[in-house]
């Protein structure tokens, strides 16, 4: 007998955006989208079992029960994609290879593995500084993917520091823009701390909204289903609307799930629908005249 549908905790219209409050492995199988795959996009951005506070959440299992999580989680997610669906997981060094080689065993195709850069790690003195996330970028199927590279542009090096005349007539790019490279970084890019226009109260940890805007715009259409197993602080949810996408998400701790459907209504401080950001990565200050003659 298939499972019973649910009610969402919190819903909000145009576009229609829910959340369910609980764990995930229960939560995702009775929500009709994705047991009937009618996903088109995954994002998330699990508990990493570093004894972090998330509320409610026991954030230190044994390694291989977060294992066996991680597992049943990925697969109800990967269930739920349409044919054309992407899955992307946000997740540190301990457990990336883990999760890409579960991802590759089910038969889902990689298309990227991006870094999510940033300066302001935590200090330590037994190695060295972590300063890095890995975002895996997966696919059902690499040719029939949504993949909208004119919304996510940003200024070439050649074209803003070398002042490289070919960069402006490429095939590929347009006006010296080119396709992110895969290690992100810069301006509005750093862990949400401190003073951070972005910061929640309540909340451990917190992925800037650049970081979501360039996922949902690059993957996924304006009314697409966006999914998002470990909403968090809200995020994707808040970002899915601002972009006209409709999302689902789940979340373990009723505290947090309210918090972020308030951040939800309230909306994103800097991604906006009708102005896609662009972003300059450039290392080196543009040349001056002197230096391009050298």
């Amino acid at each position: 007998m298939a499972p019973r549908p649910l009610k969402p905790d919190f819903q909000l219209a145009s576009p229609d955006t829910r959340v369910y409050v609980g764990d995930c492995r229960e939560l995702l199988p009775r929500i009709p989208e994705v047991a009937s795959a009618e996903v088109d996009l995954v994002f998330a951005d699990p508990p990493f079992n570093w004894n972090r506070r998330y509320d409610e959440w026991n954030d230190r299992l044994p390694r291989e029960d977060y294992l066996a999580f991680t597992r049943d989680w990925l697969d109800l997610c990967i269930g739920a994609l349409r044919p054309h669906g992407a899955i992307w997981v946000n997740i540190p060094d301990d457990t990336a290879a883990e999760i890409v080689m579960h991802l590759k065993g089910r038969g889902l195709h990689m298309i990227n593995w991006c870094i999510w850069h940033y300066r302001f790690g935590q200090n330590r003195l037994g190695g060295f500084i972590n300063s890095k996330v890995h975002a895996l970028y997966f696919a059902r199927d690499r040719e029939k993917r949504t993949w909208n590279v004119d919304d996510i542009l940003e200024p070439s090096d050649r074209a803003t520091t070398y002042f490289d005349p070919r960069t402006h007539a490429k095939k590929e790019g347009k006006n010296g823009l080119r396709v992110p490279m895969d290690v992100w970084y810069g301006r509005f890019w750093g862990r949400i701390q401190g003073n951070n226009k972005e910061r929640r109260a309540l909340h451990d940890n917190q992925i800037p909204e650049v970081y979501l805007e360039r996922v949902i715009r690059a993957c996924s259409n304006e009314g697409d289903l966006v999914l998002d197993p470990f909403l968090g602080s809200g995020t994707t949810g808040l970002i899915a609307r601002e972009l006209n996408r409709r999302s689902i998400a789940t979340e373990f701790s009723a505290q947090n799930a309210r918090s972020a459907v308030e951040r939800i209504k309230t909306g994103p401080v800097r991604v906006r629908k009708d102005t896609p950001t662009v972003h300059q990565t450039a290392i080196f200050a543009p040349r001056t005249s002197r230096d391009r003659s050298a």
